[in-house]
């Protein structure tokens, strides 16, 4: 019998060492046989530094007067379209960044909020009168012409009391 030289187990052939299995590449890194991406870092081994957290927020930057002029005359005509809701949103947004918008927008939203509750005294007033207490509704034409009367007012830069206000929100 001859031996075959081609057995792996032939006494002339050592035997082949076991083979390691490849490693994955690491995370970020381009896959095997590639060159990095244009741009790209090599991971040094060692975490980068990430956003600094927990750091006091800046304060919020003033508004300037003529943004000033144009949120209290919003905070005024807005209620024409959206009710009291213009002068709450521009309240709450901007109250830290101009005492004079905070001062006009509480001032449209205290009277819009009157406005709300006159108007559903009215409307029972209408309801239990058969119509005849809808005089009442032309006090909200005087309203209507508060309204202009401060947005106005704001627009030149000068602050407008209502004459008829209950401030509910100091």
């Amino acid at each position: 019998m001859s031996e075959n030289p081609q057995q792996p187990h032939s006494p002339q052939q050592p035997e082949p060492a076991p083979q390691q299995p490849e490693q994955a590449p690491a995370y970020g890194s381009p896959p095997p046989g590639q060159p990095p991406y244009q741009g790209q870092q090599q991971y040094q081994g060692q975490p980068q530094p990430g956003p600094a957290y927990g750091g006091a927020p800046y304060p919020p930057q003033p508004l300037s007067p003529s943004d000033e002029r144009m949120w209290a005359v919003l905070a005024q005509v807005g209620p024409f379209v959206v009710s009291f809701v213009a002068p709450l949103v521009i309240w709450l947004a901007l109250k830290e960044r101009s005492r004079f918008v905070e001062q006009e927008a509480k001032e449209a939203l205290n009277f819009q909020i009157l406005m709300v509750i006159a108007q559903i005294a009215a409307a029972i007033i209408t309801a239990i009168t058969f119509g005849i207490g809808g005089i009442v509704y032309f006090a909200f034409i005087a309203a209507i012409v508060f309204m202009i009367l401060a947005a106005v007012a704001n627009g030149k830069g000068a602050p407008y009391r209502y004459p008829v206000n209950i401030r509910f929100i100091k």
